[in-house]
């Protein structure tokens, strides 16, 4: 029997690819996921599947004495950082208190590790390039919530002794990736995009940068790390370094997927306009030589997949907050 683990979000995009590798690596993974953002199609053979929320306290108690979790593997979570302002109660609900739901479980049932993805976001804006030792100042109630459960980590930590690992990946795209949601994930949007005839919808002028990451250089590492005594207790950025601009990419996801669209510039919305990090630490703790997959050749494998998987239809958020800000587009698909 390998080690028991629990994977939340596994059936959604970077949750499902990391199960996987677990998976591979000989672990005994449990995946749980509410499907909000993922598919059941994405959970990974070999996994068992249970459907449902990773913040009912009677559910996460009833899986950690079915199955003695060594390892939480927390990838759940509704990673729309731009709309976070707009959904500050769901935002917080799902991305910092399911996140101290778990945590509380771990500490009870003396669990080894709790493996958590962060995000870039927690750094802010016009800390370039972004590295580890920076002091976080995010910006947006997603990076916020995201920044609180790295600090409430550490407490445990130091409270009760529980081992942790955070990861701060950004702009991750790959197969499995959520096509249809049109909050997030701008590779997936434009795929989706193309898919329909639709133009390709940039906010402002294209010319913010982010550099996009391959999942297959992310998931591995994310997989591995319970097993890397270096890792523990420590935060790392994971993902590619070099920036691409918006208006660059278009043409990229274009040319992936062998289709010409117009673009249609859209009003600008309050977002970091540059963000990209530096991943010397995990590099070295890692033992990481293989240079990141490059964009054209990881749009091309996403292209292939687009293809196949067809295009999906978006669905709007059903639960808007706060109105005043919000991007024309984005109110248009607002159900009340």
């Amino acid at each position: 029997m390998g080690v028991p683990v629990l994977v939340t979000g596994g059936a959604g995009f970077i949750g499902s690819h990391v199960a996987r590798h677990l998976i591979a690596n000989g672990c005994e993974v449990v995946v749980l996921d509410d499907c909000s953002g993922g598919f059941r199609e994405n959970v990974p053979e070999g996994a068992r599947f249970v459907v449902g929320d990773a913040g009912d306290p009677d559910l996460i108690e009833t899986l950690f004495r079915a199955h003695a979790f060594q390892q939480i593997f927390h990838l759940a979570a509704y990673a729309a950082e731009g709309l976070s302002h707009f959904i500050r109660r769901y935002n917080y609900t799902n991305n910092l208190l399911v996140s101290t739901t778990l945590l509380n479980a771990a500490v009870r049932h003396k669990v080894k590790t709790f493996v958590f993805t962060s995000s870039i976001a927690v750094y802010g804006r016009n800390q370039l390039p972004m590295t580890e030792v920076l002091e976080p100042r995010p910006e947006d109630p997603y990076g916020i919530a995201k920044y609180a459960v790295e600090l409430d980590l550490r407490a445990a930590h130091e409270m009760f002794g529980l081992d942790w690992i955070v990861f701060r990946p950004h702009n991750v795209y790959g197969t499995n990736q959520n096509l249809g949601d049109p909050y997030r994930n701008v590779i997936g949007i434009f795929m989706n995009q193309i898919m329909q005839g639709k133009p390709l919808t940039i906010f402002g002028d294209g010319s913010q940068t982010r550099a996009f990451s391959h999942i297959d250089d992310v998931a591995p590492v994310i997989a591995r790390s319970i097993d890397v005594p270096g890792a523990r207790n420590q935060v790392f950025n994971i993902g590619a370094d070099a920036p691409v601009s918006v208006n660059d990419l278009a043409r990229a996801v274009m040319k992936a997927m062998g289709r010409e669209v117009a673009i249609d510039h859209l009003p600008a919305r309050n977002e970091v306009i540059h963000a990209f990090a530096d991943h010397g630490k995990v590099r070295q703790v890692f033992g990481l030589t293989n240079a990141p997959i490059s964009v054209e050749d990881g749009l091309h494998e996403m292209a292939d997949w687009a293809w196949k998987a067809g295009p999906r239809q978006g669905k709007p958020f059903t639960g808007i907050e706060i109105e005043d800000g919000l991007p024309p587009s984005w109110k248009k698909l607002t159900i009340r």
